[in-house]
């Protein structure tokens, strides 16, 4: 009965179709981060940045290890009250990716806009920060990423749910191409 089912050529192309988009979907997450890793987040994917939240000053908005997707706006689109994710550049945000909320906007003789921002536990506003430090506005808080964020930041998830199903997809292609080629050398194909 299992035999028939996994013969069953319906299924073949569900199974195939369904491990294409596990691989598609890896490959993507993986490069997407590694894009951001690498290149200190100076590179956005179509305008859009992945960013997980590592500190609770977002909190109840943001927890830590939430996954933000923040897209690249015109600055002069952005309101008091959007959450905008930055390059800190002064003190203890130097060099740090920041999102917090936006509390007030000035734009100054040039057209050039500036921002303050605060996270919601916090007590005291960031340092202002200029138009060219903004990453962008955030649009979205993925569920489904950071709740695999999430686990694969422990050991044994990321072993379950990155190392485990790497593996299991190259040892099933090198089967299926081993199986294909004795296949082919008995002149069953």
């Amino acid at each position: 009965m299992m035999r028939a089912i996994l013969d069953n050529q319906f299924f073949k192309i569900i199974f195939a179709i369904l491990k294409a988009l596990v691989v598609i979907f890896i490959i993507g997450f993986v490069i997407v981060v590694f894009l951001q890793r690498f290149s200190d987040n100076k590179v956005s994917f179509f305008n859009y940045r992945m960013f997980t939240v590592i500190s609770g000053s977002m909190r109840p908005k943001y927890d830590i290890g939430d996954v933000l997707i923040s897209k690249e706006v015109d600055p002069s689109t952005i309101k008091v009250g959007d959450a905008i994710s930055y390059l800190g550049n002064t003190g203890s945000f130097n060099g740090k990716v920041i999102t917090h909320e936006v509390v007030s906007i000035r734009q100054d003789e040039n057209g050039k806009y500036y921002f303050k921002t605060k996270g919601l536990t916090n007590l005291v506003e960031d340092p202002e920060i200029s138009e060219d430090q903004l990453y962008g506005k955030v649009i979205y808080k993925s569920i489904i990423l950071s709740m695999v964020y999430k686990i694969i930041s422990t050991n044994l998830g990321f072993y379950l749910l990155i190392i485990v199903p790497l593996l299991y997809i190259v040892a099933s292609e090198a089967i299926t191409m081993l199986l294909d080629r004795e296949a082919r050398r008995r002149g069953e194909y």
